[in-house]
């Protein structure tokens, strides 16, 4: 099955095809629908084949390198078009296509009746075979190739509602925010093929020759900048701070679209980026700990925005910002495995919640649509009392809401508990565990308050649409609540492939075999962290291990229960709080002023840059020399044209005086 794997990208390509050329003529949203998902549930077919037989195999054995064709070769240079399978791809392919087709399955009946329904399924392809080369890629410059076709598509895809200015303003802010973070990118990958080469003779992007040079890599120095350059590039495309800010603004695509971007491809490219460089990463110490601080500190940051947002969709991101953070606290801690099974838990309870958004607001824009009113569909303030119109969006909402809570027996509690451990008993830090392990507890709470605010104010209470408009409320359509079903159940039971090994234990020896899975993957980084800090790793007791869960816990059902208090038993405080801290309020809803911040320092002065080059140097110098050019030959040919009169005697005349002047220049030189 391995000799297959170009199989993967390739279907969502000739879907990209398909319908990009033949879609305006097809016009059958159940055909163009149909094309779009079968083409990711096809490559979602080949990849459960590829990771049975990956499973089949030796642990030792598991890696396979499909190379298809040279790309480039330049001297030393040498790029290829080639397919790496090992255990960290082939669970990511699994991610990205079993996800993905839910979306696309779901996309069938909430873009029902939308203009350019073609369009929406061509970019949707595109994103999914961009994603795939990326975490498919055996090289730095193929993946860099599918890192900036997930840049493309989420322009794209943002922006589908071009006609409305927010969309389009949103889609440019993703797109160049992102490419300031793939400049680092760049620089990250010049830097690391220019030292291998030139320092010991490694000419090499490919991921199996680098992680064999590994070895060949100084302890911090020159290995911090490529890495911290290399990081640079996460936090654009994965919404850390300081470049975050491009991924709330991203709620004007559809909500399938947002699904889409936060669980199951483009802000997880960082994640995954970290995880396949891990070799290099764990030899800079310096970056490790920058990772480790900006994840947690994203985490907690995000988490408090989250916390005034009225819009389900906004709430929602500033979630993703601060999950995601998580997952790159688990990245500088050294727990790379916990990173990575967070993003698979994450994708499933995030897709739920957002594809579960999105059914609540074609539910409210169907009911408002029918009494003509223009209230806010997204607005939470004009909800309540849903769950009983609409009761499977609200049991696998509810799920899925207690599994990124962290509430035990569900997917995030797995995940989150091993970040959060990990991050306490880490050898990396030293003292700085205490205050990242804190960090991280505190923003789980925060993550359990604002989520179940959500909950309470959407289908709890009374229902605040207009008397009319209630009637129309309804479930969505099957298209739409089975992708719910699906993922509601995964964010229930994914995370029993990797309990920890404490849990385990009780459970009668349960192994970790997410961890057993990937431990091909990062054996090397963990035999080098074992080497290099063996005299400073502090061993553990499990009662402080269990005291820490059990903590983690508590946090999580605080917040629960203020969300329950002020939002179901007592609606009217939280007015009340607002009224009596103002500031405080206005200064978390608008996310902290870091948008203005940013429009003053970056975006006003570069207008105000390239306003003064358009008006002083465009206008007066560039144009000025190709207008002056342009008036000397007016001239010039103004003066000429007299002499094209249209009379015969006056051409007769010239041809005699030039006759004369010849003759007399012969006669008299």
């Amino acid at each position: 099955m391995f000799e297959y794997v170009w199989l993967i990208p390739l279907f969502p390509l000739i879907g990209v095809v398909i319908n990009g050329l033949l879609g305006k003529k097809i016009k059958n949203e159940s055909v163009i629908g149909g094309i779009g998902s079968l083409m990711v549930f096809g490559s979602f077919l080949v990849s459960c084949g590829i990771l049975m037989e990956l499973l089949s195999k030796p642990a030792e054995e598991r890696v396979f390198e499909k190379v298809l064709f040279t790309w480039i070769k330049a001297g030393n240079f040498n790029a290829e078009i080639g397919f790496l399978i090992d255990p960290l791809s082939a669970l990511m392919i699994m991610v990205v296509t079993g996800v993905g087709f839910l979306i696309h399955v779901y996309s069938i009946g909430y873009m029902h009746g939308e203009e350019g329904f073609y369009r929406y399924f061509t970019y949707l392809n595109l994103f999914t075979f961009s994603m795939l080369l990326l975490v498919l890629g055996n090289n730095l410059l193929l993946m860099f190739v599918g890192w900036e076709g997930v840049g493309l598509c989420s322009y794209l895809l943002i922006g589908y509602y071009f006609h409305k200015k927010s969309a389009g303003d949103a889609g440019k802010k993703a797109f160049v925010m992102n490419r300031v973070g793939d400049f680092g990118f760049l620089l990250g990958l010049f830097t690391l093929y220019w030292y291998l080469g030139q320092y010991h003779n490694v000419w090499t992007i490919n991921f199996r020759e680098l992680a064999a040079s590994a070895h060949l890599l100084p302890v911090g120095g020159i290995v911090t900048i490529i890495t911290l350059c290399f990081f640079l590039g996460a936090t654009g495309k994965s919404a850390q701070i300081p470049l975050y800010t491009w991924l709330p603004d991203a709620m004007e695509g559809p909500t399938p679209v947002s699904a889409l971007i936060h669980a199951a491809t483009m802000v997880t490219a960082g994640v995954y980026m970290i995880g396949r460089l891990n070799f290099v990463y764990i030899r800079s110490h310096e970056t490790m700990m920058v990772v480790a601080i900006v994840g947690a500190a994203t985490a907690i940051f995000a988490a408090s925005i989250g916390t005034a947002q009225n819009d389900i969709k906004r709430v929602l991101a500033y979630s993703t910002v601060s999950q995601l953070g998580f997952m790159f606290l688990a990245m500088g801690v050294g727990a790379f495995t916990a990173g990575i099974f967070h993003l698979m838990t994450h994708a499933f309870f995030k897709a739920c919640l957002f594809l579960g958004s999105g059914s609540v607001i074609h539910a409210m824009h169907h009911a408002l649509h029918h009494i003509h009113s223009h209230d806010d569909p997204q607005d939470m303030r004009n909800m309540g009392g849903l769950k009983k119109q609409m009761p499977i969006t609200f049991l696998t909402f509810l799920v899925s809401t207690i599994a990124i809570a962290g509430i035990p027996g569900f997917s995030g509690f797995f995940s989150k508990d091993e970040i959060l451990w990990q991050a306490f008993a880490n050898p990396l830090h030293g003292d700085l565990n205490i205050i990242l392990w804190a960090t991280g507890a505190i923003a789980a709470g925060f993550t359990a308050f604002y989520m179940f605010r959500l909950v309470f104010m959407t289908f709890f209470g009374e229902c605040r649409i207009k008397e009319k408009a209630k009637s129309h409320l309804h479930e969505s359509p099957l298209v739409i609540t089975f992708p719910l079903m699906v993922l509601g159940l995964l964010a229930i039971v994914g995370g029993y492939v990797g309990i920890p090994k404490l849990i385990g234990d009780v459970l009668g020896g349960i192994p970790n075999y997410l961890e057993h899975y990937l431990e091909p993957v990062f054996k090397g980084s963990h035999d080098f962290m074992a080497q290099q800090l063996a005299h400073g790793a502090a061993h553990h007791s499990h009662a402080l291990e269990w005291g820490l869960m059990g903590l983690s816990v508590v946090i999580a059902l605080v917040g629960i229960s203020i969300a329950f208090f002020l939002y179901v038993v007592s609606p009217s405080i939280p007015a009340k709080f607002t009224a009596a801290f103002p500031a405080l309020h206005r200064a978390v809803y608008n996310k902290w002023y870091i948008d203005e911040l940013y429009d003053f320092l970056f975006v006003n002065p570069c207008k105000a840059i390239g306003n003064a080059l358009w008006k002083g140097f465009d206008v007066v110098v560039v144009d000025g020399v190709v207008n002056g050019v342009a008036s000397i030959v007016k001239g010039f040919g103004g003066a000429l044209r007299n002499i094209q009169t249209g009379y015969v005697h006056n051409y007769a005349l010239t041809m005699t005086l030039g006759t004369v002047v010849i003759i007399a220049f012969y006669l008299f030189r």
